[in-house]
């Protein structure tokens, strides 16, 4: 059976598969580590518990949230090696050494100081301690920098040469770490996992004050998620805009997929809400449109023209329907986290922000809207940016490993039951934390006993031997 399907689709969708398990674990750990170090900064600036049982309380569910990161992202670089190797041979002297910094700034750095965060506290004492989590939660952020530049390379690239064998090769390195995109998409990716972060928390705040109003953990986590909802949201909006017009520079068929827009437009081009997108007729049937507002976002005149597929060559275009229907989920989602921000706002104002049991109930349901607005955005820009892998330059096709359809389709089922194991446990086990709610002496992660596999005998043991003789 799975000799009759296509390898280069079962590559692409096993490489799609582990990546939307992966990309909502660092979505949530770069949020989830900022704020961490917030609500350690402010206990220690005011000395409230409340803040240190917060700390605590998120503190275990970062540990998990981190490793299931971890676990995942080892995977997928495998696959450049198994199902992308001409991709890695041809892209190796530019993407192998961002990857590489990655691990040398962001791997060592977390790694240097995880270990003290989950468990150090009371062993190193509060201001060291928070040095330990401020490096934890920059090192998240610096691993965003060099897989986004990867990532924005490979979508815009630039400082580059092709030498003798085919290879793109750095001409530049500053060209090739800031290319065009890139620090569009960082902005866009860091406020991104920041509202996400700020969803989870006030859906579980909201959830517990749903419970009891009156309780202080939840009050003060859920203020802090609206505060920040209410403040990234529409910054969010702005950044996204700037992504676009960005993207509409540089990579404009995927604008146009994004739109819908099959046929150019000469004197404004419309706004499609919602229709069907026909790949093999070039149109969007049954389309709802708004006249020439596409024309006003985009170019910011309700006049000006907009080049459509029509301009592409056919087997230039990427996929448009679930283009077209990804980005409409991500902007959706995002005008409703906004929305959902003024109601706290509202709420706030009138004093009824931990009563108002409709702003409760709305924040409990879009708590999981930050991860799926994630995965809409990383599939319009990888659908948007086929049928290559490095725009315009290495065709998806060319990209791939000469393996059969067999060996691609059994290594994929194996990850889809391995996967939904696994991180389906682990998802339940991040739950049910989230389910008890923080109390007073909230502790953290358990490191009582130091593990020792090999070595010296510590000088407590010996010690405890002499006495027993």
């Amino acid at each position: 059976m799975l000799s009759n399907l296509d390898p280069i689709v079962l590559a692409r969708a096993q490489f799609a598969f582990t990546m939307s398990f992966h990309i909502v674990f660092p979505a949530f750990s770069i949020g989830l580590a900022s704020y961490l170090a917030v609500l350690e900064a402010l206990w220690l600036w005011t000395g409230r518990e409340v803040f240190l049982n917060l700390f605590h309380y998120w503190l275990k569910i970062f540990a998990i949230a981190f490793g299931m990161g971890v676990v995942s992202g080892i995977v997928m670089s495998y696959q450049f090696g198994t199902n992308w190797s001409v991709f890695a041979d041809k892209t190796g002297p530019v993407i192998g050494p961002l990857m590489a910094y990655e691990v040398l700034t962001a791997f060592f750095l977390e790694a240097g100081f995880l270990g003290v965060m989950l468990f150090g506290l009371e062993r190193v004492g509060p201001r060291l301690h928070f040095v330990a989590t401020l490096m934890v939660a920059i090192g998240t952020l610096i691993s965003a920098f060099w897989i986004l530049s990867a990532n924005s390379w490979m979508q815009t690239p630039a400082g580059y040469a092709i030498n003798p064998d085919g290879q793109f090769v750095v001409a530049d390195w500053f060209k090739v770490i800031f290319n065009p995109s890139f620090p569009y998409r960082l902005v866009h990716m860091v406020l991104a996992a920041y509202l996400t972060t700020s969803l989870v928390v006030g859906a579980v705040g909201a959830y517990h004050l749903l419970r009891d109003p009156h309780l202080a953990g939840p009050r003060v986590m859920f203020s802090m998620a609206m505060w920040m909802a209410a403040l990234i949201a529409p910054i969010q909006i702005l950044a996204g805009d700037q992504h676009g017009l960005n993207t509409l520079e540089h990579q404009p068929a995927k604008v146009m997929a994004m739109e819908g827009h099959y046929q150019s437009h000469k004197d404004g081009a419309p706004l499609i809400l919602f229709g069907l997108p026909d790949q093999e007729a070039g149109r969007v049937d049954y389309a709802i449109e708004i006249p020439k507002l596409s024309s006003l976002i985009l170019k910011h005149s309700l006049d000006a023209p907009l080049a459509g597929l029509d301009t592409v060559p056919r087997e230039n275009w990427p996929p448009v329907a679930i283009t077209f229907w990804s980005f409409r989920i991500m902007v959706a989602l995002g005008f409703l986290i906004f929305a959902l921000g003024l109601f706290s706002l509202w709420t706030r104002w009138r004093g009824t922000l931990f009563d108002s049991r409709p702003l409760h109930i709305f924040a409990l349901t879009m708590g999981p809207a930050g991860f799926i607005a994630v995965l809409a955005g990383w599939i319009t820009t990888e659908t948007g940016r086929q049928p290559f892998t490095v725009y315009g330059l290495l065709r998806t096709a060319d990209a791939v490993s000469p393996l059969a359809a067999p060996a691609v389709g059994s290594s994929l089922l194996a990850f889809v039951v391995v996967y939904f194991i696994v991180f389906a446990a682990g998802a339940i086990y991040i739950l049910r934390l989230m389910a008890a709610s923080p109390h007073h002496g909230e502790e953290g992660p358990r490191g009582d006993m130091p593990a020792r596999a090999a070595g010296i005998t510590p000088a407590s043991g010996v010690a405890g031997q002499g006495a027993l003789s």
